[in-house]
């Protein structure tokens, strides 16, 4: 895989998806971001494991859904490598219910955490890219984002508007040569996905052509292509990675 850019900042990736991707970019000689909010511990864990396979990466702990923050992050890293080069928008949550016993609040801070975020994350990504006129940002969004899911109100409201304000910001930035992309996972084997009773799994499993979950390593591996020079005429794409679930 060929990369111009030398770093990247992966939100949300001291554990699950995140941590995947995290160390499949290090593997491809990136300097990897590691962001978290409360996992610390997991994070260390992630930084020792790609610097043991020959990687770098770096830790910045903030809140993404603390504008302030994001902004002094991407300050910080731009300040210590003199560039930033690419961005995963993965950070995110999950406050599932129905929709009549849904408080607004509850639906508020999944829009936050989930949208707002990431459009912070593409506003500030595009300010410090168009500097060198160079970049490519991916955003994780979600199947549900493209279907709906009972329960899922919010976050399905949230995913979808990922997908939507992708498109967006690839027709603002493309003549400044940046590029926005989303990749919308199916059911990935993670922990959240583990959670469920296997019956659950078995029902998902049955209406998924490839007859089982993906792994997080393929997340990993397509996001590695949509930032690389590979894919340097992609953009404003949605690219599902479900195992055929949806086509």
């Amino acid at each position: 895989m060929r990369f111009t850019g030398k770093n990247v900042l992966v939100t949300g990736s001291s554990r699950g998806i995140g941590a995947e991707i995290a160390k499949s970019l290090a593997g491809f000689g990136l300097k990897v971001w590691i962001n978290y909010r409360s996992g610390e511990a997991e994070a260390t864990a992630i930084q020792s494991a790609i610097i043991k396979s020959g990687g770098e990466a770096e830790i910045i702990g903030f809140d993404v859904t603390d504008e302030k923050a994001f902004i002094s992050a991407i300050k910080t890293i731009v300040s210590t490598d003199g560039e930033f080069s690419y961005l995963v928008n993965n950070a995110g949550i999950t406050k599932d219910k129905l929709a009549m016993r849904m408080k607004t609040d509850e639906f508020i801070s999944v829009i936050n955490a989930n949208l707002t975020s990431t459009f912070i994350g593409c506003r500030e990504a595009l300010k410090a890219m168009r500097k060198k006129r160079f970049g490519s940002v991916v955003n994780i969004a979600s199947i549900v984002g493209e279907t709906g899911n009972a329960g899922q109100t919010n976050y399905s409201a949230s995913k979808g508007g990922t997908i939507a304000m992708t498109k967006s910001f690839a027709i603002e930035a493309g003549t400044s040569g940046i590029r926005y992309n989303t990749i919308t996972p199916g059911f990935i084997d993670t922990e959240m996905t583990n959670v469920l009773k296997d019956e659950v799994k078995e029902a998902f499993t049955a209406k998924i052509p490839m007859a089982r979950f993906g792994n997080p390593s393929e997340v990993a591996d397509t996001v590695a292509f949509l930032l690389s020079d590979h894919s340097s005429y992609i953009t404003g794409e949605t690219l599902k990675v479900n195992g055929g679930m949806l086509m």
